[in-house]
């Protein structure tokens, strides 16, 4: 049986190689994480296990372990690893790469093809793997930081196992720290509130919070650096965490709930503790302009073209003067009427079209732009809206096979009562259309 432990003949890593590199996990046990996928339990860990490997996608933020999983796993399977980059390569370098699998094939020896950056792989040439994933020339393990599901082919998806990977938390990136400090032999020269600055920073990518130690390696301190001489150091935005808090997660979390409890004051103090300690004005964008979306939705269209109004306000005054454009976005969002309605209909909507699969619209309100299409009632019967009385058909949209859903929810509050005044409207005209 495989295990999660790697070959003894991996050639040692050079001592001036970059500290990523010496750290660099020589067995899936090591890789930090992604226990979900690589435990016993977990998929990665389940196919080491039965010595047989099918084609996968790795998806996640950059620096999280993809491309150190897809090479441990070849050698805990013993397969032939061959990496290419979807950035450097186009249809003459597949074509090598499949040549070599297939001779390696004939000699008994499979082939892990690993693909960074997948997604940049145009449709033509994803669909240019299909029959070698099918005869067995290669099994495909793709790496992504973009959504599988709108940058990959269906074909290609419906072949490969899609396999999320997370991005690290706190307790990941400090294993990442204690090894660092373990292989050098040498504290980190921080203190306990820069150490947690450092890891807030990293953003859950552990390649960067490498690099980042290794800077701090280079530079002979004569004292352990505070929050504010870290970041000065490393030219980056550090904020300041207390001691006895769990510091941005924290911030963020309290910035998101006080704008959803409509208390635009205790909102306004956790933006400023964010940004006067630091903190990137916009990541704080980025959850504006979510809260926006999520919280307050169609109750007030209008919070969301503020955010990203805010958003190029920044872009073009920077700090100091764009900060007054986030206070703005801020306070619209906290005195905004709340509504989820919309985020609540998503995950409905997602959750049914995941249930139901690939189901056909009915063919009436199917584009027929072939004489075929036509003959086989393409767009047959299609009422056209602008022509029926009140701009309104009340035709059915939805598949033969399924009866019409209701996911969207309108509230009473602000912009959205008049929605739901439209759509009970439109309901009762559809009622009175509807064939007795």
């Amino acid at each position: 049986m495989a295990d999660l432990f790697a070959p003894d003949d991996i050639p040692p890593v050079p001592a001036d190689a970059p500290l990523a590199d010496r750290l660099r996990p020589r067995a899936l046990a090591e890789v930090v994480g992604q226990d979900h996928l690589t435990g016993p339990e977990g998929a990665i860990g389940r196919m080491v296990a039965a010595g047989r490997l099918s084609s996968i996608i790795l998806w996640g933020p950059p620096g999280t372990g993809k491309t150190t999983i897809s090479r441990l796993l070849a050698d805990a399977v013993g397969m032939r690893f061959e990496p290419i980059s979807a950035v450097f390569s186009g249809v003459a370098d597949l074509k090598k790469v499949f040549a070599a699998a297939k001779d390696h094939a004939r000699r008994g020896e499979k082939t892990l093809l690993f693909v960074d950056e997948i997604h940049r792989f145009n449709r033509a040439q994803q669909d240019g793997f299909l029959p070698f994933v099918e005869d067995g020339t290669v099994t495909l393990v793709g790496a992504t930081t973009e959504n599988p599901s709108f940058e990959l082919n269906a074909a290609l998806l419906s072949r490969a196992q899609v396999l999320i990977l997370r991005r690290l938390d706190a307790s990941a990136l400090e294993q990442l720290l204690d090894r660092a400090e373990a292989l050098t032999g040498r504290p980190l020269p921080l203190d306990a509130a820069a150490r947690e600055a450092l890891l807030a920073s990293a953003d859950g990518d552990g390649r960067f919070l490498l690099n980042q130690v290794e800077t701090l390696y280079s530079i002979d301190l004569p004292q352990p650096l505070d929050p504010a001489g870290l970041s000065a150091l490393l030219h980056r935005r550090v904020a300041v965490y207390d001691k006895d808090r769990e510091g941005h997660y924290n911030l963020i979390s309290a910035l998101h709930k006080s704008l959803r409890g409509s208390d635009p004051q205790a909102a306004l103090y956790y933006l400023a503790r964010m940004l006067t300690a630091g903190e990137e004005p916009l990541y704080v964008l980025r959850r504006l302009v979510r809260f926006a979306a999520e919280d307050i939705g169609l109750a007030d269209p209008q919070a969301l073209v503020q955010c990203l109004a805010a958003k190029d306000s920044y872009e073009f005054l920077g700090s100091p003067e764009g900060e007054l454009a986030i206070v703005q976005a801020c306070l619209y969002c906290a005195t905004a009427p709340k509504s989820n309605a919309a985020y609540s209909a998503m995950k409905s909507a997602w959750r049914s079209a995941r249930e139901t699969g690939s189901l056909m619209p009915p063919q009436n309100i199917l584009n027929a732009p072939t004489r075929l299409m036509k003959s086989i009632g393409y767009g047959k019967g299609y009422q056209y809206d602008h022509d029926a009385q009140d701009g309104f058909s009340g035709d059915n949209y939805w598949p033969e096979e399924m009866q019409p859903q209701s996911f969207y929810a309108p509230t009473e509050r602000g912009f959205e009562a008049r929605i739901a005044e439209r759509m009970a409207y439109w309901e009762r005209l559809r009622a009175e259309r509807r064939p007795k």
